[in-house]
């Protein structure tokens, strides 16, 4: 029989994304809600080893669903990594009497979790918080959508340039090895070409494409560029390829960089954070461990912690031909 939960202890961890502090929100608050402790775990693992906890309750998280970041703070810990380590954080949530943990972050994150059940037995539910949308069995992760929504924005802006100028702008957005970011982005802002980790393009590709783009009376370009391209070259070698081999642009490189983390999370993002903070509380409540709270075709679903960490995301094939149309 499952240990019965009295107190929950949550942790934001790895890299920030809008809608973290919405998930804290919500978990602390579903915690309330179910009259059970709630503790806060400050620095991520890093906190659980120094034994860095605050209870909170439901005014603890008010005026924060808005905030981007993570209130709780996030630090990568390579002492969790070792036995001696995790021992260490097992007996600081003992010693403070917290039955289940909430960790929010990416494949790092659970990884971690994961880890520490099986050493100790610990029960723990995992909410996906990364804007590169590349956990498996969630259609989005958390922040995903803020993210988008920047990038696109920054692109339109670049694009009053390059047409101002008569430039041709690479624009290199995150997405780790993924391109969900570049292509939506890409199609959303209206890209002339988008270039990303699962569709090798080419660099002849590319120049023949700019040439068509050219020949049709453009006399500016955006080209969407997925960080983890495999084109073999970084966005600045593309710029210096593209001055070599086409003449007639002036090229420009933006990278949009840590600004696609920040802001304030979009609704979306807020409304997915509630949802999957009264999930988490809720499986541990009923006795679920070694989950990751996901959005499968709008509804909230378990997915194991383990097939999230070692899965991979697909590419919408169908988007990724809605973008060679538009970039006709």
């Amino acid at each position: 029989m499952a240990q019965k939960i009295r107190k929950i202890g949550v942790l934001t961890s790895g890299g920030d994304s809008p809608g973290m502090n919405a998930a804290v929100r919500s978990v602390v608050r579903t915690c309330a809600y179910h009259k059970i402790d709630c503790v806060g775990v400050y620095r991520g693992y890093e906190g659980l080893i120094d034994g860095d906890f605050e209870p909170m309750d439901a005014r603890s998280v008010r005026d924060i669903i808005n905030r981007g970041g993570t209130m709780l703070k996030s630090a990568r810990s390579d002492r969790f990594r070792t036995t001696e380590g995790r021992k260490i954080a097992f007996d600081n949530l003992k010693e403070n009497k917290i039955d289940g943990l909430v960790v929010i972050g990416g494949d790092g994150t659970f990884t971690g979790g994961l880890v520490f059940n099986q050493e100790f037995g610990f029960p723990v539910i995992g909410i996906p918080g990364t804007i590169d949308n590349d956990i498996s069995g969630t259609d989005k992760t958390l922040g995903y959508d803020t993210a988008l929504n920047t990038a696109v924005e920054a692109i339109d802006k670049i694009r009053d340039t390059a047409s101002s100028h008569n430039r041709l702008f690479f624009v290199e957005v995150m997405g780790r090895d993924v391109g969900h970011i570049a292509l939506n982005a890409g199609v959303g802002a209206g890209a002339e070409e988008i270039l990303i980790p699962e569709e090798n393009l080419g660099l002849d590709r590319l120049l023949e494409s700019l040439l068509r783009s050219k020949a049709s009376g453009k006399t500016s370009s955006i080209v969407v560029v997925a960080e983890g391209d495999k084109t073999g070259k970084n966005v600045f070698e593309l710029k210096d390829y593209v001055d070599e081999n086409l003449e007639g642009y002036d090229v420009r490189v933006a990278v949009l960089g840590h600004m696609q983390r920040g802001g304030s999370p979009s609704c979306y993002d807020r409304v997915l954070a509630s949802r999957m903070g009264v999930k988490a509380v809720e499986s541990l409540l009923e006795g679920e461990s070694n989950y990751m709270v996901g959005i499968q075709h709008e509804k909230m679903k378990l997915y194991p912690l383990e097939k999230a960490i070692k899965g991979k995301t697909h590419i919408n094939k169908e988007l990724v031909r809605v973008s060679e149309i538009m970039t006709t």
